[in-house]
């Protein structure tokens, strides 16, 4: 039974704030305060209901919201349990994944979906300034991960004539960028990066571990070396619940 001593603030009745809204605001106070730990279960939502003296239904709105905002996570036929905080990305340094996940102190790795030498793909042959029948590109899928666990999901077009004998094996729990710095002295110097909403196909989230309506961040970046030459073009999908983007801005 949960104790009502964590929901000792009640709900206002007589507020036009909805019920549901009231109780999201209150689960976050708690579980930010550390009532409920990271991983912990959310106790049941017929308990939640007595302890508001609500319907399961408004608990169960409340619960999906923060589903939604990334807070909790549904196990199916386990239960909820509150979900691990966000990554942070601060959009200011061209950085890789492997870089990123090493700041943190979590261990990147990299799993190849698929790896092919072929002609590039629309996108990328107009990011590239690349001829569909004459230009060819390394097309990689990998499935990246920090401390085994599934982040992203990244499909990478490299230019193949900078970095020639480049294969599947490389790329296995290895950085690209490392890779065309110490191999071929390839020196990235910056990027265009775009971001929006997206929903993954059945295959993505299959991949991504997350159900196949959830949110994620869709990212598509041009690469480019030291001569200013565009030779990368990634398409990424970026788990919604894991992972949020931080831009700096400054007015001059």
């Amino acid at each position: 039974m949960v104790s009502n001593r964590l929901f000792v603030a009640g709900i206002n009745r007589r507020t036009p704030i909805p019920r549901y809204y009231q109780i999201m605001e209150q689960l976050r106070s708690k579980i930010q305060e550390g009532a409920f730990a990271v991983g912990s279960a959310l106790p049941p939502e017929r308990e939640l209901a007595e302890a508001y003296n609500v319907s399961r239904m408004t608990v169960r709105q409340a619960i999906t919201g923060l589903v939604d905002e990334g807070i909790l996570i549904r196990r199916q036929g386990v239960g909820t349990f509150v979900a691990p905080p966000k990554l942070e990305q601060v959009l200011s340094k061209l950085t890789s994944f492997t870089e990123d996940m090493a700041l943190r102190g979590m261990k990147a790795g990299a799993r190849v979906i698929s790896f092919a030498e072929t002609a590039p793909s629309p996108a990328a042959g107009k990011a590239l300034g690349l001829d569909a029948e004459e230009d060819r590109v390394y097309q990689c899928t990998r499935l990246r991960l920090a401390d085994e666990e599934p982040m992203a999901l990244e499909t990478t077009e490299v230019i193949a004539a900078i970095c020639p004998g480049l294969c599947a094996e490389d790329l296995e729990d290895r950085s690209l960028y490392e890779l065309l710095s110490k191999r071929w002295g390839v020196r990235l110097d910056h990027a265009t990066q775009s971001i929006e909403p997206a929903l993954p196909t059945l295959r993505e989230a299959t991949l991504l571990h997350i159900p196949s309506g959830a949110p994620v961040l869709l990212m598509h970046r041009i690469t480019y070396d030291q001569n200013d030459r565009a030779i990368e073009y990634v398409r990424s999908i970026y788990r919604g619940d894991r992972y949020k983007f931080i831009i700096e801005l400054r007015r001059r």
